[in-house]
C-alpha cells in the first residue's frame, strides 16, 4: 500500500457480463494493495460476481435496483437477461439509476469513480467533488478507429466508404474493415436514440471517452502503446494502462465428463472452437463451421449456440454429421469452463470469436489461434492479431457478404497446426513470444502498481 494511504474507489459499469467482470478483475487489484471498493450492482446479479471477489474485507457489492421501463421484461438487470432488440431500453432503466447513485455517492465520498458507458457521471462526479475515470472494456486500437474525434462522428455524416479506412492520422497498421465490416460498423455508430437523455449509442460513447478525467485500458504500452498515444493526442486526456488482461488461475477442476474424452486425444491435437455467450451464427454458417471443423481430420470440440433458425444445436447439425465424428467431434450447446479446456494438454488449436476475454485467454494458452470474428470490435481485434501482431490466423471472408466456407475454415486451421506450415512457424513463434512477455513475473503488477501512482500523483 502506498505511503499516501488508502484510496476508497466506487465502480458502476455497462450491466453486461462482458463488462461487469473486467471491472471485477480492476476491483481485485486495487483491493490487493489495501484500497477500498464501493461496487454498485443489480441485486440478484451479486450472487454471479460473489465467486470473484477475492477481497470481502475491502470489495462491497452496493446493491441498486434496476428501474422499470415498459417494454422491459421484469426482473431484467443484465444484457443476458434480455435479446439484443431491447438493449436501448436497458440503458433507459441504467440511465433512471443516476439519482440513485448520485445519492449513493454523496453518501460514501470516494476519491473515484470508475465508470464506462454511464455518460452522466463525469458531471455528477464533479459537482461531488469525485474524479471520474473511463476504464474502457473496449482496446485502444477499437477506440481508435472507431470513435476518434477526428472522424467527427456527431457532426458529419459518415458512409461505409469512410469506416472501411482508418481515422487520417492512426497509427500505421493491418487494421481496416471490409465492405460488409464497415456496414456493421455503420449502424453501430449512426443507431437510434437511446436512453432517457434521447442519446444516441456513438455520442454516449463519445461523452463517457471524452468527459472523463482520465481514460484507463487494460493494455500494455509493448503491444498497443502506438494506439494509446494517438488516442491521448485526439481526446487530449490523460491515457493511463492498467497492464494486460491476464486471466487468473481457475479454481476449479474441469467437468470429469469433457476431462475424460479429452483424455483420450494425443498432446495439442484437438481444435476447441468457441464464439462466446452472445455469438449466434446462422444456420448455413453454423454448419459451414462445423464441416470446416470435420475438414480438418482433427478431433475437436465446439461450444456453440443454436442457430437462430433452430432451438437445439442437434436439430442444426448437418446430415449424417453426428455418425461421420462419432467419437473424434462434440458439438455442444450449453456454457463449458473454457479457460479450463484450453490449458487441457491434449487441445492444441483455439477458433474463437476475439471477444476481448477470449483472446486474452488464448494469448495466454499455448493454443495455437484461428480468428472467427463476429462483431465489429472483435474484426479489429483479429486484424491486431494476425495483421500486426502476426500470431493467429483469421478465416477468411467474403468482402460484401462476410460468409466463410467450410473450405476456409479447415485450411485456418491446418496452417497453424501443420508443422510443415510457413504460416504456422510465424505465428506459433509469435505467439510463444508475446504469451512470455504476459505471462511475465510483475509485467502486471508493474502495471497496477504505475497506475495507482497516476492516480495519487496526477489526479487527486
Amino acid at each position: 500500500m502506498s505511503s499516501e494511504g488508502p484510496l476508497h474507489i466506487a465502480m458502476y459499469p455497462w450491466l453486461a457480463v462482458g463488462h461487469l467482470n473486467p471491472f471485477m478483475h480492476t476491483a481485485n487489484k486495487f483491493a490487493e494493495r489495501g484500497h477500498k471498493i464501493s461496487f454498485f450492482l443489480p441485486t440478484k446479479t451479486q450472487t454471479k460476481l460473489e465467486p470473484l471477489n477475492l477481497h470481502k474485507d475491502l470489495i462491497s457489492f452496493i446493491p441498486i435496483t434496476v428501474p422499470h421501463v415498459d417494454g422491459l421484461p421484469s426482473g431484467t438487470e443484465v444484457t443476458a437477461d434480455i435479446p439484443r432488440s431491447l438493449v436501448s431500453l436497458l440503458f433507459t432503466a441504467f440511465d433512471l439509476t443516476e439519482p440513485t447513485i448520485e445519492s449513493s455517492l454523496g453518501d460514501i465520498k470516494p476519491h473515484f469513480v470508475f465508470y464506462d458507458l454511464a455518460h452522466w457521471l463525469p458531471s455528477l462526479a464533479r459537482r461531488l467533488r469525485i474524479k471520474a475515470i473511463c476504464l474502457s472494456v473496449v482496446g485502444p486500437p477499437a477506440v481508435g478507429y472507431l470513435i476518434s474525434p477526428e472522424r467527427k462522428l456527431i457532426e458529419k455524416h459518415l458512409t461505409e466508404v469512410d469506416l472501411k479506412a482508418p481515422p487520417p492520422s492512426f497509427p500505421p497498421s493491418s487494421i481496416k474493415l471490409s465492405a460488409h465490416e464497415s456496414r456493421e460498423a455503420l449502424t453501430l455508430v449512426t443507431v437510434k436514440k437511446d436512453g432517457q437523455g434521447g442519446v444516441s449509442f456513438v455520442e454516449r460513447l463519445m461523452i463517457s471517452y471524452t468527459d472523463c478525467d482520465a481514460l484507463v485500458f487494460k493494455a500494455c504500452r509493448e503491444m498497443e502503446g502506438i494506439y494509446c498515444d494517438y488516442l491521448q493526442a485526439q481526446i487530449r486526456k490523460p491515457v493511463i494502462l492498467s497492464g494486460p488482461i491476464v486471466p487468473g488461475p481457475p479454481t476449479s477442476a474441469l467437468e470429469k465428463k469433457w476431462a475424460t474424452w479429452m483424455d483420450g486425444f494425443e498432446a495439442k491435437t484437438v481444435i476447441f472452437c468457441a464464439l462466446g455467450s452472445e455469438c449466434i451464427l446462422k444456420k448455413d454458417q453454423f454448419q459451414e463451421l462445423v464441416l470446416g471443423l470435420e475438414l480438418s481430420g482433427l478431433p475437436f470440440f465446439a461450444a456453440l449456440k443454436p442457430p437462430t433458425e433452430v432451438e437445439t444445436i442437434e436439430s442444426a447439425l448437418p446430415e449424417g454429421f453426428e455418425e461421420r465424428v462419432k467419437g473424434r467431434g462434440i458439438v455442444h450447446g450449453e456454457w463449458v469452463q473454457q479457460q479450463l479446456i484450453l490449458q487441457h494438454p491434449s487441445v492444441g488449436c483455439f477458433v474463437t470469436h476475439c471477444g476481448s476475454n477470449s483472446s486474452a485467454e488464448g494469448l495466454v494458452s499455448e493454443c495455437q489461434l484461428v480468428l472467427l470474428p463476429h462483431a465489429v470490435e472483435q474484426h479489429i481485434i483479429a486484424r491486431e492479431m494476425a495483421g500486426d501482431l502476426k500470431l493467429g490466423v483469421e478465416v477468411e471472408k467474403g468482402e460484401e457478404d462476410g460468409l466463410f466456407t467450410r473450405e476456409g475454415v479447415c485450411r485456418a486451421v491446418r496452417a497453424v497446426m501443420d508443422d510443415d506450415s510457413r504460416v504456422g512457424q510465424e505465428v506459433r513463434a509469435n505467439h510463444t513470444k508475446w504469451r512470455e512477455l504476459l505471462l511475465s513475473p510483475g509485467l502486471e503488477n508493474s502495471y497496477m502498481d504505475s497506475f495507482v501512482q497516476r492516480l495519487y500523483s496526477d489526479l487527486l
